[in-house]
């Protein structure tokens, strides 16, 4: 008679094999879902921020539903759906439902077009030179500002268009179509991002950099030299931080400011033909954000050094001036310090063949907002304009740098007659040539404007996202414009400072998105069923052709009980 210790070991390893196969069925079902990856891609939030406490952008981070396309029948419940969506087949009505009116949806994935990146385009600073991209701007323009000024319960990610990703619409379009759109039921393509819940940035920095040229002061002269500063506002913002690169805003403007540096630290580095007045250099922060980083900069300053200062140009949008320039001032044209400026301006860009208008804005000095960097000056009752491409101020947030203000879309041609403009009149004003033709910074002198360095910044400054909140102290851009600016002028330093609190600001900008093809949930089912009754079948063989069939049956058998084991 059989031993029931052993009897009751050789069941319990049985039920050990037969747990491991079922385990081993699991696994394999689970893997019929996660083992189909289509593709990865880089994929960049739409910004998170608030207002003065009320909520803008994507209140969202994370996704984890099934893809679907422009070609959803209406009516559909998107709720639990991730539209995949090119920026050419947007249109009015998913604007205004899914974005305007917050109609629920699973998440958003818009696709930027091909065009807006450098490397795919055949000519560089190629503004205007094709219809279809200039409309493509527009749209991309107008959907940014609506992005931004709305508050969106879903994730909402960008990316640009692949054949990976055309590969994968192309699939969800033809099942779209079909009338078999993905679901749990019927399988397709879903988009996994995994993100923790986005969380406020603590005290978001702004920094400002600060150089100077001293000017030379005469024998016997005690007096201040009075002072000219040159400032450009250096950061972006844009419906996605990790793609606002700001090419013409203010992109241009920074470069404007780093070859008049070094245009006029030539002139200054001889005793003899350095000018009797002192150079400030600035460039500031938090521009997007009023000037913010302008306003603290300034209020930085001594009485002094505030008196001093004789005016400051602020350089703004240089690229977009190839049809002529603005000079946008506070105080009213007929002011004596206003038509010095202008008048120096117009008297070079009549010999440069540039059309200078002047734009006069009244500011209110108890309305927060500030179009324009000059205004911060003026509020000081420090004269000061703002030389500009953009003929019209910008409402809050427009115009700072978003999708489609890239290198495809910045005249370099107008940034290099822009810095000639702005450095000849400052010339003619500082050595006491106004009124007078001459050259100062003549073509193909030592002291000419040099297109290969704009052009290098500008490509620099076009790959270079620069949102301020997501900009560290030590961020390697800032590092780099302080090298830059320290290699003309003298006396380089940074200024710290937080941002106004009425901005506050979320991070998880940048993600992984997964795209899986994974299959329904009736043919996972069925493959269990196969794969069960498959290791079943086996299983029984072995045992069978192993044991014999009394062992096989004998595992379905209740054991018997301690008491009536120990009466045997």
């Amino acid at each position: 008679m059989e031993n029931p210790r052993n009897a009751a070991e050789g069941r319990r390893q049985m039920f050990e094999s037969f747990y491991s196969v079922i385990a081993l069925v699991f696994i394999l079902v689970a893997c019929v879902e996660l083992c189909d990856a289509s593709t990865v891609v880089d994929v960049y939030r739409l910004i998170q921020y608030d207002i003065s406490g009320v909520p803008f952008g994507s209140r969202v981070a994370s996704l984890n539903h099934h893809a679907g396309s422009s070609l959803f029948a209406p009516g559909s419940d998107l709720s639990r759906t991730v539209v995949i969506l090119p920026l050419r087949e947007l249109n009015e009505t998913f604007v205004r439902e899914y974005i305007e009116l917050g109609k629920p949806l699973g998440g958003l994935l818009l696709l930027l077009p091909r065009i807006f990146r450098l490397e795919n385009s055949e000519t560089v600073g190629g503004h205007g030179d094709s219809s279809d991209k200039e409309n493509m701007k527009k749209l991309l323009e107008d959907l940014e500002q609506k992005l931004i000024h709305s508050s969106i319960n879903y994730a909402v990610y960008f990316a640009y268009e692949d054949e990976d990703l055309d590969t994968v619409l192309a699939d969800i379009k033809k099942n779209d179509a079909a009338g078999q759109p993905a679901t749990a039921t019927t399988g397709g393509y879903k988009l996994i991002v995994s993100s923790p819940t986005p969380k406020k940035l603590a005290s978001p920095t702004i920094t400002n950099i600060q150089g100077w040229l001293p000017g030379l002061k005469g024998d016997g002269d005690s007096n201040q030299l009075p002072t000219i500063a040159i400032v450009a506002s250096y950061d972006t913002f844009g419906a996605a931080p990790g793609l606002s690169v700001g090419s013409d805003s203010n992109g241009s403007g920074v470069v404007g400011l780093l070859e008049i540096a070094r245009l006029f630290s030539t002139l200054y580095s001889n005793p003899h033909t350095r000018g009797k007045y002192n150079l400030l250099f600035g460039l500031t922060s938090g521009g997007p954000y009023n000037y913010n980083g302008t306003q603290k900069w300034l209020r930085s300053f001594d009485q002094r050094l505030r008196e001093s200062i004789d005016y400051a140009i602020c350089l703004n949008s240089l690229g977009s001036g190839q049809n002529g320039l603005w000079v946008h001032v506070s105080k009213p044209p007929e002011n004596a310090y206003v038509k010095q400026i202008f008048q120096g301006l117009s008297d070079v860009a009549e010999e440069l063949g540039l059309k200078v208008g002047l734009k006069h804005k009244k500011i209110n000095v108890s309305n927060p907002r500030v179009a324009w960097e000059h205004e911060q000056f003026s509020r000081l009752r420090v004269t000061a304009a703002t030389v500009s491409g953009l003929s019209v101020a910008p409402n809050l947030l427009e115009n700072t740098g978003g999708f489609s203000d890239n290198r495809e879309f910045v005249s370099e041609e107008a940034v290099v007659k822009s810095v000639k403009l702005v450095a000849e009149s400052l010339a003619r004003h500082i050595y006491g040539q106004k009124g007078k033709k001459m050259d100062i910074f003549a073509d193909n002198t030592s002291l000419a404007v040099n297109p290969c360095y704009i052009r290098s910044w500008l490509d620099l400054l076009s790959t270079t996202p620069r949102v301020a909140p997501f900009l560290s102290k030590d961020n390697p851009f800032i590092m780099a414009l302080k090298k830059e600016l320290a290699d003309h002028v003298v006396e380089v330093n940074l200024q710290h400072d937080v941002i106004d609190g009425m901005f506050t600001f979320y991070d998880s900008t940048v993600n992984t998105l997964q795209i899986y093809q994974v299959a329904s949930v009736t043919f996972d089912l069925l493959l269990l069923l196969v794969l069960g009754s498959y290791l079943i079948t086996l299983f029984s063989f072995l045992v069978i052709t192993t044991r014999g069939v009394d062992d096989l049956i004998s595992l379905f058998r209740r054991p018997p009980s301690s008491r009536k084991a120990k009466s045997v």
